[in-house]
């Protein structure tokens, strides 16, 4: 897994289901575990290891690459350094596995600790200037789980931030939740749930979601009394969709297509678009999003979004609303994208928000992982409203 995330670029979502065939549900839930901590704390997992040894090791050598896991087991997940050693060093022969005993032992024998607070890479902090120290104290543990609930569903008992949220602790299965079987919520991050707030309630009128899946806003937006029409361009997303749809008995037009070149039948009221990015925002969720984007994915990106942006708008009924969302934390897919819509801005207002969140000067929304700590945090996104 960490293989293909640094030397390929990969998400760690799409290659951990591969990598664990075979495996046991807790021997996939350690892996997982090992590989995501080993991303989380790279910077300071590597700062010990330079600590420990007398020539540097590149950066992908594989013994550097197997003492991180080591040291994710031992220090973050409390693994004892013994079974630490017995499960580690068979991933390494020779040489190598001289080395990071060496190492390990060392380390283990000094007592070293991680900071409270991962250190995020030189080049994410420089791109994300002076809010990286917060953001970085929202990395610390892994989020909690945040559900949307219906309208008339039962929510398990949590913490609620807003109408329609509850906020429960990590930990068991999704599926063995209280209200899972009877559809009555879908898993949603608090942040994620804004941008199908702020169209209000439907009353029938028509809505597109565009880029719709995995289907959260489009289940918002159903479940809000909106007239869906989905549109994604991956068939089996759409599929995924259905599946959430028919668990929760509500319903939506789903349409796998590809939104540059596809053309409505018709204008609609509103059109959110929660366009594809490089999701640096989801960060304390998807650490290898630290390690493999950088100005090449957040350039082709934002040139992406400026032709969704395009788009959506040119399907909006005069008076209709337009909502642009992406979970990025950075401002080429956030700030610099809403600067050029030439529609008329429908500022948001805090009224609107979570309590302790706050619009900008523009009107617009930017949330990220090192606000609502007190309460768990949120994912990083930016949300502008506009009216046509």
């Amino acid at each position: 897994m960490l293989d293909a995330v640094l030397r390929r670029g990969e998400t760690l979502d799409n290659v951990a289901h591969n990598a664990t065939q075979g495996m046991s549900g807790p021997d996939k839930a350690l892996a997982r575990a090992l590989a995501g901590e080993s991303l989380r704390w790279q910077v300071d997992l590597d700062a010990l290891i330079d600590s420990a040894t007398r020539l540097v090791l590149a950066e992908d050598a594989k013994a550097r690459v197997v003492l991180r896991i080591m040291l994710a087991g031992w220090l973050r997940l409390e693994t004892p350094p013994h079974a630490v050693v017995a499960t580690g060093l068979e991933l390494l022969q020779g040489g190598p596995r001289r080395l990071a005993h060496g190492v390990f032992s060392a380390l283990v024998k000094r007592d070293v600790s991680l900071p409270e607070v991962p250190t995020l890479p030189e080049a994410v902090v420089a791109r994300w200037g002076e809010r990286s120290a917060e953001i970085a104290a929202g990395l610390a543990v892994p989020p909690p789980l945040d559900l949307s609930v219906k309208p008339e569903g039962e929510a398990p008992e949590g913490v609620s931030l807003m109408a329609g949220h509850v906020r429960l602790a990590r930990g068991g299965a999704v599926e063995d939740i209280a209200g899972f079987a009877g559809g009555d919520w879908w898993v949603q991050d608090v942040a994620a749930s804004i941008p199908a707030r702020l169209l209000g309630a439907g009353e029938g009128r028509r809505v597109l979601d565009v880029c719709a899946a995995p289907g959260g806003k489009t289940m918002q937006l159903a479940a809000a009394g909106w007239q869906v029409t989905a549109l994604d361009a991956s068939e089996k997303r759409i599929e995924k969709m259905q599946a959430n749809l028919a668990r929760t008995g509500l319903s939506a037009e789903l349409i796998a297509a590809d939104a540059l070149v596809w053309e409505p039948e018709e204008l609609f009221d509103a059109v959110l678009l929660d366009a594809p990015c490089t999701a640096t925002g989801t960060c304390r969720r998807h650490p290898d999003v630290l390690h493999r984007i950088g100005a090449r994915q957040i350039g082709e990106m934002a040139e992406l979004q400026a032709a969704l942006l395009a788009r959506a708008a040119g399907w909006l009924k005069p008076g209709g609303r337009l909502v642009y969302a992406v979970c990025s934390l950075e401002r080429e897919e956030g700030e610099e994208q809403a600067a050029r819509v030439g529609l008329m801005p429908e500022p948001i207002v805090a009224g609107e928000l979570p309590e302790g969140l706050a619009p900008s000067a523009e009107g617009w929304l930017r949330t990220d992982p090192g606000m609502l700590a007190e309460v768990g945090g949120l994912d990083g996104f930016f949300v502008a409203r506009w009216v046509k």
